[in-house]
């Protein structure tokens, strides 16, 4: 398999296919396209990208292509059993898909307000209304799903699932925007940003030379 990303530094749904990868436990090639540099519109034009439209992440398995995020989980949950992405209990996969699905389609404000930016940790700034009901939302589904199904393990539904590899993005959001967290949410924040995959992931973000002007300045 190979799956084509954005810059790490950057592109949250990149990462969404990329931890996807790697909770399949398949090997993977990975090759990193970066977004908006003068290169960009021509890679993006090539076969390889033309059932995204140009999109990141593409997965290509064999002469199989899959794109968007979501769809990587699925294709990959189809090929190596349910289980290791969703959580076995029935209510608790009825909650997870849920969630990952709100997380897809949901949140415009915090994703236009709060781009990501693992290399980044900007002092608190006012937040819009807007954001602020988006943030509430997240941290209300979030208890929700720690309080019905999280028990001792630490992740939104115990093990770690398809739900935080959705949310795994925003948990970097919260701590490049200095977001106050109640307790709960920043011990699930604090989990998720030592999950080793996670740490890798902004790790290598910190070695890449690109860089895009109007994220570095989002939260001046």
């Amino acid at each position: 398999m190979k799956l084509i990303i954005g810059n790490k530094a950057y592109s949250s749904w990149s990462m969404r296919g990329w931890l996807a990868c790697k909770q399949s436990g398949l090997h993977f090639e990975e090759m990193t396209v970066p977004l908006f540099n003068e290169d960009w519109e021509k890679k993006r034009q090539g076969n390889e990208f033309a059932a995204s439209s140009g999109k990141v992440p593409v997965l290509w398995d064999g002469e199989t292509v899959v794109w968007d995020s979501l769809a990587i989980i699925d294709w990959l949950a189809d090929k190596v059993g349910r289980d290791r992405f969703w959580p076995k209990d029935e209510g608790a996969r009825g909650m997870a898909r849920s969630m990952a699905a709100e997380m897809h389609s949901s949140f415009p404000a915090l994703r236009r307000e709060l781009p990501m930016n693992v290399r980044k940790i900007f002092p608190p700034k006012p937040i819009d209304a807007d954001v602020t009901a988006e943030i509430g939302r997240v941290l209300q589904i979030w208890a929700q799903a720690r309080a019905r199904y999280g028990g001792e393990n630490p992740y939104l539904f115990g093990d770690f699932t398809a739900a935080d590899i959705m949310y795994a993005p925003v948990c970097t959001r919260f701590v490049t925007y200095s977001v106050k967290l109640p307790p709960f949410a920043h011990g699930y924040v604090e989990t998720m940003l030592g999950h080793p995959w996670v740490r890798e992931w902004i790790e290598a973000a910190q070695d890449e030379p690109w860089v895009i002007e109007q994220y570095e300045e989002a939260g001046e």
